[in-house]
């Protein structure tokens, strides 16, 4: 228990301090930030003061980053410059759908894929080994966006066997058009993962209890279940775990490649427009979900692993 509080408490402390710079970099750039915050355009005096009174920008600093983080964990980022009065939340919501699917798909295949390819690579040592092998080593030195181009240019320009751009419509319909950008965003983790969990089942094969197992006429598929991939899921899941948080650095560039409407996209053409307000939001949406999806694997290497939890009733 002290272990999972210290925990939350430091992940809680990381996004303080995360939401803290993501607000100073308004007041870091160069100019004014009311000038930053416009993009330097020529605003209606309404507007210019509905953006002062959003930002307050003429309190004091502490006091403005208080009252912008008390908005934003309630929900309200603000409003956009680019598209006048509308709300940074609004603008958002649609987007984010689009991203949450593709990240979970994609996840979905790395940890379905790269668990078992990592396994079958273990313990079917030879040409299919040998050839899993190469083919991660492939995946992992292929460039995400490379790999999208590839995809777009075999599987939807070449066969037409899946659609190229566009989200689609409804869920069924929504996961086709997600294939191919899922695949793209997933293969360099899900070579990794392979690596990883080959490496971890062939170490827990050569240990005692697994040749005792064994010796005892146990089934292969009991010795692998109950001796192996249990010992062996610790560092599966931490790099699983990492390898999926990683994937929010990873979207924008698949969002942007397949003409997705996601919020990884959205910050790429966002910065583009010097819509700072957007910039804002997403940028602390994103740091927020890799802190807390950092945290659960935190928590999960501490109730996979007896020994951490023994050394923290110990201390």
């Amino acid at each position: 228990m002290r272990f999972l509080i210290g925990r939350i408490i430091r992940a809680a402390v990381t996004l303080l301090l995360s939401s803290f710079l993501i607000f100073a970099a308004l007041y870091l750039s160069p100019g004014s930030p009311l000038g930053f915050l416009t993009g330097e355009r020529t605003l209606p005096a309404p507007e210019l003061a509905a953006l002062k009174a959003q930002y307050h920008l003429s309190e004091p600093f502490l006091q403005r980053y208080a009252t912008w983080l008390g908005d934003a964990l309630h929900g309200n980022f603000g409003q956009s410059i680019v598209f006048r009065g509308e709300s940074v939340t609004s603008l958002l919501a649609p987007r984010a759908t689009s991203t949450i699917l593709l990240i979970a798909y994609a996840s979905l295949l790395i940890i379905v894929f790269g668990v078992g390819l990592g396994v079958l690579s273990a313990t079917r040592r030879g040409k299919l080994d040998s050839v899993i092998a190469v083919s991660t080593t492939v995946g992992l030195a292929t460039p995400t966006f490379v790999m999208a181009i590839l995809l777009i240019s075999v599987f939807a320009l070449d066969t037409g066997w899946f659609p190229a751009f566009g989200s689609g419509s409804g869920l069924a319909d929504r996961l086709w058009h997600l294939t191919l950008p899922a695949i793209a965003l997933a293969i360099s983790g899900l070579a990794y993962v392979t690596q990883v969990t080959r490496a971890a089942v062939i170490a827990e094969l050569d240990h005692e209890h697994v040749l005792t197992a064994r010796s005892r006429g146990l089934p292969e598929r009991l010795v692998l279940r109950r001796h192996v991939l249990r010992n062996a899921a610790i560092p599966i899941v931490t790099v699983g775990g990492v390898t999926v948080a990683s994937l929010l650095a990873g979207v924008a560039v698949v969002e942007q490649a397949f003409g997705l409407q996601g919020i990884g996209a959205y910050l790429i053409q966002s910065v583009a427009d010097k819509d700072f307000a957007v910039v804002q939001a997403i940028c602390l949406i994103l740091v927020s979900a890799f802190i807390v999806i950092n945290a659960i694997v935190d928590v999960l290497y501490y109730l996979l692993d007896p020994r951490l939890r023994q050394a923290t009733v110990h201390r």
